[in-house]
């Protein structure tokens, strides 16, 4: 009996212990969170990571020496707050493109500064150039007629930016021969229906109406080999206000140092377009000049993923997930995409390493390349299986607005674990309260094909991707389409507010997953 009654008062010191243990650490925890929330709020450097991303280094395009930079500076960052970094290779390129300023101007005229950009990996112009406008060819007599006026003209050409230039490649040569060769069939018939419409007005026949006309098949730049080898400087589309620069996608991968674009694509404000068409329209002579110092390097270079690590103490091969993507198009300087979500990524990282945590699984703060090209860098990171996927709790992208984070809505099987991680975002700003939702409705069935964002290849391979729900909840009347890939996608078009409170809610989710006691179950996160 003796013996029996040590055993179970033993057993009753060790399971008092192991509470006391359980509530100390958990109160470790609670005080990590608590501080999170402290620094997130009094000293929160989420602008400043964007003001050097936006700012010193600027637009981050892929071949880039900015993105070089980028990816170094936010290396030495993570390694600034003690993470380990992961500098991942994902590809080459086989050449790079550095943008310079640019500037042009109308030469008579009511002689107005030009507002216009270039796609990236195209040409820039020879020094100053200037020439005088003609509207393009768009049949084979119109090209004969006006061929000698070509050489040093800069060429009004048809169609509105879509952000891409036009397809300077034999592929492109050749769907564009394709289209003469039917406008000059096109000719053809046309000729013999003018002459049935002449010999019916002279001959009228009852019951017989003239033909109409075949309308000819367009296409922006339709004579672009023909031109270029007559001499042209370069070729002035028209755009939309705030104008679309995006990269030469068709040509990118095969190009070489020896074989580059040779003139320039210009995109060119609607309205100005419209005034300089009507004044050629009306024959009237000015000249307009541009200076546009687009720059290539010689490949191949090579681009990265940059993944901060912080080590898990108990769950080590167990991975939670934050990610934005590093690369912006150079048009602007890349403050909305993806600056706010890469400061953000950066921001969690540095609170949860200044707040002292030690998460229980590896949390992965993920800067991804080549997104805008593709998904390229995400997309390496999952087919490559850098981390098991069957052991991602979660992972959050940041992408697409610079909103405030409110709400997060997940299956039922992972409800109570996300209320317990988010209580302290409940009024961890009374501005901005936050709620977790239980997702309603049957679940979707895993995604085939990728989507906008680097989610995509995750959700593809049964990953969550759970992510929290963005409003614009102080009216800042944010739209996206004004900045999407556009000259106005600046750092002052973040709002400082929602980009801080973004990141101490990225810091405190990330945190809390890290350390359950229990991987987040997937059940009922797709259709089985």
């Amino acid at each position: 009996m003796k013996r029996n009654f040590r055993i179970k008062v033993l057993a009753a010191c060790i399971t008092i212990i192991a509470a006391a243990v359980n509530v100390s650490a958990q109160g470790r925890n609670d005080k990590v969170v608590d501080k999170i929330i402290e620094l997130g709020t009094t000293d929160n450097q989420t602008m400043e990571h964007l003001n050097v991303l936006s700012n010193r280094i600027g637009g981050r395009l892929i071949g880039s020496d900015a993105y070089d930079n980028a990816v170094d500076w936010c290396e030495y960052m993570f390694k600034s707050w003690g993470l380990e970094v992961w500098k991942q290779e994902v590809g080459e390129l086989p050449v790079g493109f550095n943008r310079g300023p640019w500037f042009g101007r109308m030469i008579g005229g009511n002689g107005m500064s030009l507002h216009f950009a270039t796609p990236s990996y195209t040409s820039g112009t020879k020094g100053v150039q200037r020439g005088h406008v003609v509207n393009e060819p768009t049949t084979r007599a119109e090209f004969e007629r006006m061929k000698g006026t070509l050489k040093g003209a800069w060429v009004l050409i048809g169609g509105t930016n879509n952000g891409f230039p036009v397809d300077w490649s034999a592929e492109g040569d050749a769907k564009r021969a394709k289209i003469i060769a039917e406008n000059e069939e096109i000719t053809k018939q046309n000729r013999e229906i003018a002459a049935f419409n002449r010999n019916l007005r002279n001959n009228p026949q009852e019951g017989v109406s003239p033909k109409e006309m075949i309308p000819y098949k367009s296409e922006p730049a339709l004579f672009y080999r023909e031109m270029v080898e007559a001499g042209i400087l370069g070729i002035i589309q028209s755009s939309a206000v705030p104008i679309r620069a995006l990269y030469d996608r068709n040509n990118l991968e095969k190009m070489s140092f020896d074989n580059l674009p040779t003139i320039p694509d210009i995109k060119l404000d609607n309205q100005q377009y419209d005034v300089i068409k009507a004044m050629v329209d009306r024959r009237e002579y000015f000249q307009l000049e541009f200076d546009i110092r687009n720059h290539f390097k010689m490949g191949p270079v090579k681009y990265h993923n940059v993944i901060g690590v912080m080590k898990g103490s108990k769950y080590p091969d167990e991975y939670v997930l934050t990610g934005g993507h590093l690369d912006a198009y150079d048009v602007a300087t890349g403050g909305v995409d993806c600056g706010n979500g890469a400061s953000a990524v950066l921001e969690a990282a540095r609170l949860i390493a200044e707040a002292g945590g030690k998460p229980k699984r590896t949390i992965l703060f993920c800067l991804w390349a080549a997104e805008e090209f593709g998904l390229w860098g995400s997309k390496y990171f999952v087919e490559n299986k850098t981390v098991p996927l069957e052991k991602i709790a979660n992972y959050f992208n940041r992408d697409g607005g610079p909103l405030v984070p409110t709400s997060i809505t997940v299956p039922e099987a992972m409800y109570e674990d996300f209320v317990k991680v988010c209580k302290p975002l409940e009024n961890a700003n009374p501005e901005f309260p936050f709620k977790v939702n239980m997702r309603q409705g049957e679940p979707g069935p895993i995604p085939t094909n990728a989507g906008g964002s680097d989610h995509a290849y995750f959700q593809m391979n049964g990953v969550p991707t759970i992510s929290f729900g963005l409003t614009d909840a102080k009216g800042y009347n944010f739209d996206y389409n004004e900045i999407w890939h556009t000259e106005r996608d600046t750092y002052n078009m973040v709002f400082p507010d929602y980009q801080e409170h973004a990141s101490l809610c990225n810091a405190v989710v990330l945190y809390g997953l890290a350390n359950l006691d229990h991987l987040l179950s997937r059940k009922g996160l797709f259709k089985e």
